[in-house]
């Protein structure tokens, strides 16, 4: 069973065709196939399909290492939409596919770098319930008081603005899972952490529901970029990452474009007996 995989600023993905599957994805069988010791390892799976409908290059399916689907990951889409240009499911370098989180838009800009339409960002949703209007609350996890900024980009997200000194400090394998979990978020939610570096730039770090700290997360960028245009910056911010940058462009109905890189780093394919194994699972 073949599959590639990409990475973009250090998220990586595993990229499977649909019709190669032999074997339902279970969550047993992700967390087997994600982890870097038993498996090929990766911060989760890229599902590829046919679409029924001709709009749509191909359906999208976004796993998390623990199992958990998710409905977008901004890092995930441009690695799979950069994969079907390159892999010639289409050869128009405007097309999109079809996700848990709705259409996603791609502008295809170089041989590796794309800007995605990541559509309309929202305030309130059902990720955060019981939030005030504008999205905007607090909450108390490991003794800390944090003000946050929720925003929906598909997926739920939880902005917290602090300073660059107690940013670069953070433990967050200590204080992320706690608020991933807060009875606030019925769903869980992505965490994002940003301080302004200058004007237009932020650096941010990411603690993503279903997977830990990571080097980089479209949508967690997307969220802080957000909160931060929110803030009163500008609508193009830089958003800085481990894994690198990615430019986010927020218009004044909060619709956003993410701007970043994705390269292959390897075809494989999974051994028989490994494939065996995932059977008897």
């Amino acid at each position: 069973m073949k599959f590639e995989k990409w990475q973009a600023l250090g998220n990586d993905y595993l990229i499977f065709e649909g019709a190669d599957l032999t074997f339902e994805l279970t969550p047993a069988r992700i967390r087997r196939i994600c982890d870097p010791h038993l498996g090929p390892g990766s911060d989760g799976i890229l599902v590829l399909s046919g679409c029924d409908d001709a709009q749509f290059v191909a359906d999208l399916a976004i796993f998390n290492p623990d199992g958990s689907e998710a409905e977008l990951s901004g890092n995930g889409a441009r690695q799979a939409l950069l994969y079907l240009r390159q892999r010639g499911w289409t050869d128009h370098n405007i097309f999109s596919i079809r996700t848990q989180a709705g259409e996603i838009r791609a502008t295809i800009t170089g041989i590796d770098t794309a800007t995605v339409d990541m559509g309309r960002a929202a305030l309130e949703s059902k990720y955060f319930p019981d939030g005030a209007p504008g999205g905007s609350g607090s909450l108390i996890s490991d003794g800390n008081s944090w003000e946050f900024q929720h925003v929906c980009i598909g997926n739920p997200q939880c902005a917290i603005k602090t300073d660059l000194a107690l940013l670069e400090g953070l433990d967050l394998a200590k204080i992320g899972p706690a608020i991933e979990h807060h009875s606030l978020f019925p769903h869980r939610t992505n965490v994002s952490w940003f301080a302004e570096l200058e004007p237009g730039v932020i650096r941010a770090r990411i603690f993503e529901r279903g997977v830990g700290e990571t080097m980089s997360s479209g949508t967690g960028a997307t969220g802080a970029g957000v909160a931060y245009v929110l803030n009163g910056a500008d609508p193009s911010v830089r958003v800085v990452l481990d894994g690198g940058e990615l430019t986010v462009e927020v218009g004044e109905d909060l619709h956003v474009n993410l701007t970043g890189w994705a390269v292959p780093i390897y075809a494989g394919e999974l051994a028989a007996n490994f494939i065996k194994e995932l059977h008897e699972s």
